[in-house]
């Protein structure tokens, strides 16, 4: 009995991981809003109903490709490679972050690109989502930890609305200044800025190819925050 519920589940498993992928050629040739199960269905040799009992719906098949890609990002983020300098760490996870969507621009697109009408993300996707900046939270709490942060002369504290949103980087970042928090959502911002345009085409013309840009923006990005 256990070993069929392992054949079946295993089965499921293989199944679930067929549509993704055909969801995702579909994401790279029509983009999300035209994302359609009944198309994968017909790829896959499914009749739509046999497929409707994976993903009930294009949302929930949706949330499944963004939650992948999300933990795509925070893995490579997370296997950036660290040592004993922050500033290097902080470049690294930056890095990790580039290489990933260059390698997946549709699933990049599928989570920082435009929004998709009629799609509004779960709260499941929340945790995913929050991996990368995650990770740069922890960096700069054990930079402060260390003497390796120094909250800029010139960052302002917040105040008013603005610190009270930063309350909640505040609870996961405690010995991180708030001025330096509210930098911090400042560069995240920023990122995702230059990988669209770079992703985009917007560079072209300018600073394409983007390596020297990226790198040196990475480490005024450091900077930014106060990491030394």
């Amino acid at each position: 009995m256990n070993a069929g519920r392992t054949a079946r589940e295993r089965a499921r498993a293989e199944l679930t991981d067929e549509i993704k992928t055909a969801a995702r050629q579909q994401l790279a040739t029509v983009g999300a809003e035209a994302l359609s199960l009944r198309a994968i269905s017909r790829e896959l040799g499914m009749v739509s109903s046999a497929l409707y009992r994976y993903f009930a719906s294009r949302d929930e098949l949706l949330t499944a490709l963004i939650i992948d890609a999300y933990d795509a990002l925070g893995a490579a983020a997370e296997a950036a490679p660290t040592g004993d300098d922050p500033v290097d760490d902080w470049i690294a996870v930056y890095a990790a972050v580039r290489d990933w969507a260059r390698a997946n621009p549709q699933e990049y697109a599928l989570i920082y690109g435009s929004p998709i009408s009629g799609y509004q993300a779960p709260q499941a996707t929340v945790q995913p989502a929050s991996r990368v900046p995650l990770l740069l939270l922890g960096l700069l709490q054990r930079a402060q930890e260390s003497g390796r942060l120094v909250t800029p002369a010139d960052a302002p504290s917040p105040s008013g609305a603005l610190a009270q949103q930063t309350e909640v980087l505040v609870a996961l970042a405690p010995d991180v200044p708030p001025a330096v928090l509210v930098r911090t959502v400042i560069v995240w911002t920023q990122l995702f800025g230059m990988l669209s345009f770079e992703l985009f085409g917007q560079l072209v013309g300018s600073m394409d190819p983007a390596d020297e840009f990226f790198a040196s923006a990475s480490r005024q990005m450091a900077a930014f925050v106060g990491l030394s």
